[in-house]
């Protein structure tokens, strides 16, 4: 496996258990729609959060969640809408990202709740 897949998924995988310790509910994990997919899908109060994960060994060219541009968040929200519609889901709708910075074993992790609005 690639190096950079490898972060990601270890970036996952902290995001998994932050945001558990965080109260959420995780409902599914790399949920496919097309050829792309959701990272996490959660439920916290009276919302069903889709979660973004970005994973960075440096911030040297920006943050981790400045990588979600706007045609990843236009692909999130249709995934959103399919996941929605697919499963009856009648919780309200919120994108989050969980940035992660992770290097010589250290992590530095950022939740954005409501990082973006869905536009399609």
């Amino acid at each position: 496996m690639a190096d950079h897949n490898d972060l990601g998924n270890k970036g996952e995988l902290f995001a998994q258990d932050f945001l558990r310790k965080k109260g959420f509910k995780i409902l599914e994990t790399n949920w496919r729609f097309q050829h792309k997919e959701i990272d996490i899908i959660a439920l916290k109060d009276d919302f069903i959060v889709f979660v973004e994960v970005k994973t960075r060994q440096t911030n040297y060219f920006g943050e981790p969640f400045v990588f979600v541009d706007t045609a990843k968040q236009r692909f999130l929200v249709k995934a959103a809408n399919e996941y929605i519609t697919r499963f009856n889901r009648e919780e309200e709708a919120r994108f989050d990202i969980v940035s992660i910075l992770y290097n010589d074993h250290k992590k530095d992790i950022q939740h954005i709740e409501d990082a973006f609005y869905a536009r399609l």
